[in-house]
């Protein structure tokens, strides 16, 4: 009956997207909890302005110990069943459950199921995981009990009224109690073991493995040395915030007053004693003395200290998440804003009382050419954050230099302090990020700009001395000296204005604008040439000599043939001998798999790419990585994301005899009653079949709707009449279905590129294809076949947001549905799957990647 029901229901949850459900209803619980509790933030502001700073900064130093009390609870947990946990992720562990349970139901417990990235990365087995967890929580409970039945013990002694509280703390007994029993029972396989065994038996095996374990008792023993010191800093932290407040602390009512709210936080079911805690703290406090203000502004600043700030760091523990990310976004948005800061800050105008004193200490000469750097640099900042996306080193430079000036500008312009200090801050956080700009900008380009502008500045230097020198006094109302006129030309070349240069004239106008014209010009050119990026592509038939000679050597790939095609760029080195093929597309140079060169002198090679992708301007990214490869890239600290899986078949077994292989042979027998023949035909190829071959594959290509690719894969061209070829011919001798096979350069291996069909083409005739080839292969003495990868599968356990996301598409969206067509026919043949990836830098670079490997994968 149990089982039926099981399997009835496991589909009807399936359907209900229960991940999602949860997700919505946590959403739900957070806006619900977040404006429930409004009132109480609302109210720790002055509570917070009034306290003592002294004590508040102890307190929130006590919050501190906290949270490292809890990581070591966590870090001698997890020592207790023999597993490492190191303090940092402790830290991080503690934060971030703290926070989910606020939100779960029964968050105290149920929030210990959760295991952060890093924790499932980490060299600790999943039943450790959980055998330290529930550790945790018991041992959590424990201290609570040790710590409690004294305190509450000597004040029911003073307080009678106290002895509520005994209920829930035999309640704490008997759970504890009990805990201990359930354990030990299920450890000697006794009354419990045998109930889960008689209703639960398909769980019993995970169950074993939980309880299988032998306890350190020396770490757990510090374990509940480490919960006992959280009790104990909980009382400090009440007994702060009395101090904190200005009344006369009661240690009494600080240890009676956190078990309290320490019990009631054990048995709220939800939302971790919220209105609980504060009422029974306050009504508690109240009773020792204390007014129902004074009582109110205690707890709300030991809920400061307790709650709201391990809160607020489980906020930022899973905000640094994608701290990467927020870093290398931040830079081009700040930059951005303070270009238009710097535009808009001029056209408004200033106050009066900053430009009274200012006018006191700066020439009001000066202050009129701030206004005019201060826009000139705005416009410099809009250009440049968007080169910061790209991650341009001179970008940056030029990006901290503009927001220095900036802050300056501002500062001199009319005292914008709060312009000022935006730049400040974007100049901080660009040196903080320095490390994320490392590609370089063309040297020449760079050289010439220089030059450019030197020589311009030199020519509007001598063409305006000697214009100003020899103009008429109408035109500006001034006789020019010698030294006037150099004065007059540096500054309308450096976009300054002179107060005593007004032209009069039509004549005058047009002169001063000309000189201005030609000082915008020659720095929009130099600030142009720093920051464009070094892009050199050209590519020569050396270089593709050079390749076909690397890959006839160290080739090992069934990729390798594509990575001499027409359409790619080639870096070569002679030391190491090798090569690596890419094409370039959106500041991206994206490589197709790793370079072909010996394997101890991969990682060198790549190295060398990466210098060389930096000096053009380009970021490296690595399409189709093999698994086995990856430790190169980890060495470079770069990134990953599974992007498919690769069918390799072990074809010496195969045959179709046996019965899981009857549906292949009823396939291949009602192709042959129709009159269908499979052929394979050596090269070279005659010009009528490639005729045939080119209708049946401009035939595939409008049924499915797709256009030709490459860069990966071949795509219909000349090259298949050099090709051996398998066909299917109906009876009139037509080709309806073919592929090609191409050169496959890992040892005992073979593969193919093009499998097309006619629309009217009966089924099965893939799998005589097929079956061709792997009968081919096996005269040839071959052992594998590599069918191909199936992109977006292959993903069981999603190691980061991308691939999450990945996997949600592959299974949920129906644009990708073929993709499942594509794994199943593969599955038929496959004997292994091989992981395939997509390396890059940083994750900012997943947003501009799939545009990147559209474009290079077109013809």
């Amino acid at each position: 009956m149990s089982v039926k029901f099981t399997l009835r229901v496991a589909p009807l949850l399936k359907k209900l997207h229960l991940k999602e459900l949860l997700s919505v209803l946590f959403l739900l619980l957070a806006i619900y909890f977040f404006r429930q509790e409004r009132h109480e933030l609302r109210a720790l502001v002055p509570a917070i302005s009034q306290a003592n700073r002294v004590w508040m900064s102890g307190g929130v130093l006590l919050t501190c110990v906290y949270v490292l009390l809890q990581a070591l609870m966590y870090y001698y947990s997890f020592k207790a069943v023999e597993a490492r946990l190191p303090l940092s992720l402790g830290i991080e562990l503690f934060l971030k459950r703290n926070l989910l349970s606020v939100f779960l139901p029964a968050g105290g417990v149920s929030s210990l199921a959760y295991l952060p990235k890093r924790l499932r990365q980490a060299d600790i087995r999943k039943q450790q995981v959980h055998q330290a967890s529930g550790i945790y929580g018991y041992v959590g409970i424990l201290s609570v009990f040790l710590v409690g039945i004294p305190i509450v013990g000597l004040a029911i002694l003073r307080k009678p009224d106290l002895q509520r509280a005994l209920p829930a703390l035999a309640g704490i007994c008997v759970l504890l109690v009990t805990a201990v029993w359930v354990f030990r029972s299920i450890q000697k396989k006794g009354a419990v073991y045998t109930l889960l065994l008689n209703y639960f038996p398909g769980v019993i095996h995970k169950i074993d493995d939980i309880f299988s374990f032998q306890l350190q008792r020396g770490a757990f023993a510090s374990t509940v040395w480490a919960s006992v010191g959280i009790e104990l800093v909980g009382i400090a932290h009440l007994y702060v915030s009395m101090l904190a407040t200005g009344v006369t602390p009661s240690l009494e009512a600080a240890c009676v007053g956190y078990i309290v709210a320490t019990i009631f936080l054990i048995i709220s079911p939800f939302l971790r004693g919220l209105g609980a805690i504060e009422l029974s703290l306050a009504w508690l406090l109240s009773s020792y003395g204390y007014s129902s203000l004074q009582a109110l502004e205690i707890t709300l600043l030991f809920r400061l200290f307790e709650f709201w700030l391990p809160l607020a760091g489980g906020l930022l523990a899973f905000a640094l998440k994608g701290r990467e990310l927020v870093l290398r976004l931040l830079p081009p948005v700040l930059i951005f804003l303070l270009g238009m800061v710097n535009i808009f800050s001029v056209l408004t105008p200033p106050l009066a009382d900053r430009l009274r004193l200012l006018h006191a200490y700066i020439p009001v000469g000066s202050i009129h050419a701030s206004n005019l750097l201060v826009v000139f640099l705005g416009l410099v900042l809009l250009v440049t954050a968007t080169f910061l996306v790209r991650g341009l080193r001179s970008a940056w430079i030029v990006a901290l230099v503009v927001s220095l000036l900036s802050a300056i500008g501002h500062m001199s312009k009319a005292l914008d302090y709060e312009e000022a200090s935006l730049a400040l801050i974007t100049a901080v956080i660009l040196i903080i990020t320095a490390s994320q700009y490392r590609v370089k900008s063309n040297p020449q380009l760079v050289n010439i700009g220089v030059l450019t502008a030197l020589a311009t500045f030199a020519g509007v230097l001598i063409f305006g001395a000697l214009g100003f020198y020899f103009l008429k006094a109408r035109h500006f109302g001034i006789d020019f000296t010698w030294q006037h006129s150099l004065q007059a030309a540096f500054r309308g070349f450096m976009l300054m204005n002179d107060e005593d240069l007004h032209p009069v004239t039509r004549f005058g106008r047009e002169f001063l604008s000309a000189i201005q014209v030609l000082g915008v010009s020659a720095w929009a050119f130099l600030f142009y040439t720093i920051i464009r990026p070094y892009l050199q592509v050209h590519q020569s038939n050396t270089a593709l000599e050079k390749a076909r000679f690397y890959l006839s050597q160290y080739g090992d790939s069934a990729m390798d043939y594509f990575k001499v095609g027409e359409d790619k760029l080639f870096y070569i080195s002679d030391d190491p001998e090798g090569f690596v093929a890419y094409r370039v597309a959106n500041g991206f140079a994206i490589v197709l798999e790793e370079p072909v060169c010996r394997e101890a002198d991969k990682l060198l090679l790549l190295q060398e790419f990466e210098q060389q992708c930096r000096k053009m301007g380009l970021r490296p990214a690595f399409y189709r990585v093999d698994e086995e490869s990856v430790f190169y890239f980890n060495r470079l600290r770069k990134k990953r994301l599974l992007i498919g899986q690769e069918a390799i078949m072990d074809i010496r077994g195969f045959t179709l005899s046996g019965k899981d292989k009857k549906s292949l042979r009823n396939a291949l027998n009602s192709l042959a009653n129709k009159g269908y023949t499979t052929t394979i035909r050596r090269a070279p190829q005659p010009a009528d079949l490639i005729a045939q071959l080119k209708a049946v594959s401009d035939e595939w290509l409008v049924q499915y709707e797709v256009k030709e690719m490459t860069f990966s894969q071949g795509s219909f061209d000349d090259a298949i009449q050099t090709q051996d070829v398998i066909t299917v011919n109906n009876e009139e001798g037509q080709v309806v279905a073919f592929l090609n096979i191409i050169p496959d350069y890992a040892p005992g291996e073979c593969t193919y590129d093009m499998i097309r069909k006619r629309s009217d083409a009966p089924g099965g005739v893939m799998d005589a294809l097929i079956i061709a080839l792997i009968q081919d292969a096996q005269q040839r003495n071959l052992q594998y076949l590599n069918l191909g990868l199936v992109p977006m599968s292959g993903i069981a356990q999603p190691q980061n947001t991308a691939e999450q996301v990945v996997k949600f598409a592959y299974e949920k969206i129906r644009a990708f549905r073929h993709y499942h067509g594509l794994r199943e026919f593969k599955e038929k043949y496959a004997t292994a799957w091989t992981n395939k990836y997509l390396v890059y830098e940083h994750d900012f670079d997943l947003i501009q990647l799939p545009a990147a490997l559209s474009k290079v994968m077109q013809p």
